[in-house]
């Protein structure tokens, strides 16, 4: 198969879709790799370690599009990317569809089959494509939010940890699945007060015997997640509902009612927001100011360590890339119900429950895509 990495064109996206080394995986199985120049520069690869690996550069962005099978991304495409796509080809990628309509329509227009990188399921129902970035941005979010709460950034100027006689801020994290549970151990180890609320009490438990007393536990309730967060100088939202919007769970009101100064990061923006108040920042203007309250909303956070989150994404991305080169789409949706998971679009179609409840888009089972009903699958009469 022919396969293309392209540039990331996201604002301060510097990740790239593969490493040199997963190039060479690649190429060893006897496909062929298009990486479009400079690529992976932001993540410190140079086209010479492509070129070692034994892919082609390409000097434009449309010959990457234009030669290959498949197009290998991290972000989802912008507007005009999208009408690079076309019929037939397989986009590789996150896409967060759910909150984002345009794109959603984009992409049905162009034909393409596009596969989600978070909504790919593994073992016990967790998201292996998502994992990775998921760790990465829930780390961050606690140095963006310590960050955020100096007074130089519209913070009430506290530090994280405290000091000797001087309390340290108190953490809630709303979500304690990866990303909060990443947020909690950066937080714990700052010496914050860390509150986790969750609705799984299997989860909870978990997290009382992982983090003990350095943490206190909560049951998800709509007063429980007020109460914390009136009192909080730094919220983390880490919700997720896979392939859906994400739970609005503070509203206006509540974020009026939070400490003037304190600090709303949303890892879930890329779902729409867990806040009322929340909306898309980039890197180049991270926070806004909203209820006397600072809001990080950047919705590409690792893409700021992006040398350590593109190792991280290919490490998890290179065995579902290699079963779809190897065996195309169609076989290796049919080989693997965990692959299948993630087909969001294909053929102007919405192959995902979720993102078709969210958009108000007509819903079509992977199952029909797969194994057309008689009468569907084409030829003459």
């Amino acid at each position: 198969m022919k396969i293309g990495v392209p540039r990331e064109i996201k604002t301060h996206e510097y990740r790239v879709g593969l490493t040199p080394a997963g190039v060479r995986e690649l190429v060893l199985h006897g496909h062929t790799v298009q990486v479009e120049q400079a690529a992976g520069a932001g993540a410190g690869f140079d086209d010479a370690a492509y070129i070692a690996a034994g892919a082609a550069i390409a000097s434009t962005p449309e010959a990457v599009f234009a030669a290959v099978d498949m197009i290998v991304k991290v972000k989802e495409p912008q507007a005009h990317e999208i009408t690079r796509l076309r019929k037939g080809q397989i986009l590789f990628t996150y896409l967060h569809l759910a909150a984002d309509k345009a794109q959603t329509e984009g992409l049905m227009r162009s034909g393409a089959t596009c596969i989600a990188y978070e909504t790919v399921t593994g073992d016990a129902g967790t998201l292996p494509l998502l994992a990775p970035m998921s760790e990465v941005a829930g780390r961050m979010a606690v140095q963006a939010g310590a960050h955020c709460l100096e007074r130089e950034q519209g913070g009430a100027g506290i530090l994280l940890g405290g000091v000797p006689g001087v309390p340290p801020a108190k953490v809630v994290i709303l979500g304690g699945g990866v990303a909060g549970s990443n947020a909690a151990r950066m937080a714990v180890g700052l010496e914050a007060s860390v509150t986790i609320i969750d609705r799984s009490i299997p989860r909870l438990k978990e997290l009382d015997l992982q983090f003990g007393p350095r943490a206190t536990t909560l049951f998800a309730t709509a007063a429980a997640i007020e109460q914390a967060a009136e009192a909080a100088e730094l919220v983390i939202g880490a919700v997720l509902v896979p392939g859906a919007a994400a739970p609005k769970l503070l509203s206006r009101g509540v974020v009026r009612r939070m400490r003037p100064g304190s600090v709303l990061v949303d890892i879930a923006i890329d779902q729409g927001g867990c806040f009322e108040t929340s909306r898309p920042t980039t890197h180049a203007a991270p926070t806004y100011v909203e209820e006397g309250v600072v809001h990080y909303c950047v919705t590409n956070m690792p893409g700021a360590v992006a040398r350590t989150s593109t190792f991280a994404l290919t490490n998890a991305t290179l065995p579902f890339i290699m079963a779809l080169a190897n065996k195309g789409w169609k076989q290796a949706l049919s080989d693997d119900p965990h692959l299948c998971a993630g087909l969001n679009i294909h053929e102007r179609q919405v192959t995902h429950l979720a993102v078709a409840q969210a958009l108000g888009l007509r819903y079509t089972p992977v199952r029909e895509v797969l194994s057309p009903p008689l009468g569907m699958s084409g030829g003459g009469s």
